[in-house]
């Protein structure tokens, strides 16, 4: 089996890119419940989801792109290109959520679709709407299916932190991470909700573990290498244990064995401190698929392109599939739906975000090329250069 070529160079790693848009439309599926396709999703097949690989590949993304200039000595400049990115997070976080409210209260007042009221945590909107307005924009209170991009933001502002620790030792910053863990999971450790109690649903704390290994591997495929190596017996275990999970997901198996005697974290499926199997099976995941060569080849099809677009564009991908996702929720309520016209609701959802990735990219290539094209208007050219040579 030959291991897949990690680059070392500058440039994007298209298997990444491939990886994210996929998550990116798995999760846009898992974000319109009741659908039949999101039996198909990949949540279905083991104990992790999309949330797991896509902070995954989050932090590997923040390994490559963040880490040069911390490792160049520009701590404060590195900082603050990572902290505006956490506040441009914020504020996209701000806008779908707002965006979502009045979706809702747009389909009650409109269309009769009173259901949602009572859904993605709206209630204390209605019953504590004061508290509420104070809790949105203090990331207290988030509505379901809003809750990625607080964790992301948070994640971002510890990142300077853990890419300098990663920059002396990948090992050491995993294990950094894993102690954070622990106590996350020990003392029960999260960050509050307001104004309802308990604490948000993906915990910083506990998913900064993920977020770390991703940093830590993204330092490492910078140095051209792989944060673990390919081992056979390594590869074989994890083949067996993703199987294994596949089977008892499938079979509905519940709890798995020792729960009791162990901690939640540990043994149990718990989603908010990143419990321990969902974790493995995430990075079993990872490096299952980065060490089939096959796969490598599979994402440079035509076909994966428009994926790979998605997936070079996560923010604005993910801010429309939120938005959209609500508002295909909204519809469905008030509209029967079939397996056919999911099918058709979902495939414009996820048009309509490849159109925003494709308009993104168009526009960012132009502001590439206007310099360039700039460059060559002022250039002269040979008689230009001979009439500039008379006139010095």
């Amino acid at each position: 089996m030959n291991a897949p070529f990690i680059p070392s160079s500058v440039g994007r790693d298209q298997r990444l890119d491939v990886f994210r848009g996929l998550a990116l439309i798995t999760i846009f599926i898992n974000h319109v419940p009741g659908n039949l396709y999101e039996n198909l999703t990949s949540r279905n097949f083991g104990f992790s989801d999309a949330a797991e690989a896509f902070v995954l590949m989050s932090g590997i993304a923040v390994g490559l792109a963040y880490s040069r200039g911390f490792r160049g000595g520009a701590f404060f400049s590195s900082c603050m290109k990572v902290w505006r990115r956490a506040g441009l997070l914020y504020v996209t976080h701000i806008v779908t959520s707002f965006m979502a409210i009045a979706l809702v209260a747009g389909g009650a007042l409109y269309l009769g679709v009173f259901e949602m009221l009572s859904r993605i945590n709206f209630g204390p909107l209605l019953t504590k709407p004061l508290q509420t307005m104070v809790g949105v924009p203090l990331l207290g209170h988030q509505l379901g299916y809003f809750n990625i991009l607080p964790l992301y933001a948070m994640l971002l502002l510890i990142s300077p932190l853990y890419i300098m620790i990663g920059l002396r030792s990948p090992r050491v910053l995993i294990g950094v991470a894993v102690g954070v863990w622990l106590l996350a999971g020990a003392f029960r450790l999260n960050l509050p909700n307001y104004p309802n109690p308990g604490g948000w649903f993906f915990n910083p704390i506990a998913w900064q573990l993920i977020f770390a290994v991703g940093i830590a591997g993204g330092l490492c495929m910078l140095e051209g290498r792989k944060l673990v190596p390919y081992r056979a017996w390594l590869f074989w275990l994890c083949t067996a244990f993703l199987a294994f999970s596949c089977v008892w997901v499938s079979l509905r198996a519940g709890a798995l064995p020792g729960r009791r005697m162990l901690p939640f974290f540990i043994a149990g499926f718990d989603k908010t401190f990143l419990s321990l199997p969902r974790l493995l099976h995430a990075l079993a995941l990872a490096y299952v698929l980065t060490n089939v060569a096959w796969v490598v080849r599979a994402f440079q099809w035509p076909v994966f392109r428009p994926v790979e677009l998605m997936g070079r564009n996560g923010l604005a991908v993910f801010a429309t599939g939120s938005v959209l996702a609500i508002a295909l929720q909204i519809l469905r309520l008030r509209h029967e739906t079939s397996f056919a016209s999911d099918a058709v609701l979902l495939s414009a959802g996820i048009a309509i975000q490849y159109a925003v990735a494709r308009f993104l990219s168009w526009q960012k290539s132009g502001k590439k090329d206007a310099p360039r094209a700039a460059e060559r208007r002022f250039m002269p050219g040979p008689a230009e250069k001979e009439r500039l040579s008379e006139t010095v």
